[in-house]
Order: C-alpha cells, then structure tokens, then sequence
C-alpha cells in the first residue's frame, strides 16, 4: 500500500505536534512523523521544507542554526506562542473532524 498524500492542513498539524516536543531540525522532523506514524506517513523535503516556510511566515514556529547531532550545520524550528496556541486549536478540530469522519464510516457498517 502507498503512503498516503499528506494534505496541507494535516502536514502542518504534524509539524507543529512534532515540535511541541521542542526544537528539531527538518531531517529529524521528517524522520519522528515517520516513525510515530509506523512508517505509514512519509514526509518528502520537497513536501516539508515549503510547509516549514509556511509556518516560520505565519509566526507560528522560529527557526535558528545551529549544530545537528551528526555535526552538521542545521535550522531548528521551535514552536512560537502563538504556534502552541494554533496547536491546541488545530488539534481540537483535527479531534472534531475525525471523529465526525468515525461515526459516518461506523454508521454504514465499516
């Protein structure tokens, strides 16, 4: 089976979840949504790196260089406040929405 399409909203959903662990460069935010999904959810640099830019320019996540683990020059992205604040928002309609999506696929017997 391929891996699904992520689609904006989601893939920003997942990286502002990601960093709420704290800071991360984008290779390990690739890396951690894959291997918290059970590898189902692969995210392409080509993918991440435009949604990163997306949420740097919305103010809802900062990024600074710095040094990864491997001792590679990096950008880390940290979470803002108002990224914290879109976070808990996002993630209750996420909630709302698959829930909705749950009931309509238990309703017709799936």
């Amino acid at each position: 089976m391929a891996a699904p399409e992520l689609q904006q909203g989601t893939l920003d959903l997942l990286v502002l979840t990601t960093l709420h662990g704290g800071a991360m460069h984008g290779w390990g935010i690739s890396r951690r949504i894959q291997s918290q999904s059970g590898d189902v959810l692969r995210v392409g640099q080509g993918s991440l790196y435009p949604a990163l830019y997306r949420l740097e320019e919305r103010g809802l996540i900062r990024a600074s260089w710095g040094v990864s683990d491997e001792g590679r020059r990096a950008k880390f992205y940290q979470l803002s406040a108002s990224g914290r604040r879109a976070l808990a928002h996002e993630t209750s309609a996420w909630r709302a929405y698959s829930g909705a999506v749950n009931l309509v696929l238990q309703g017709a017997g799936i």
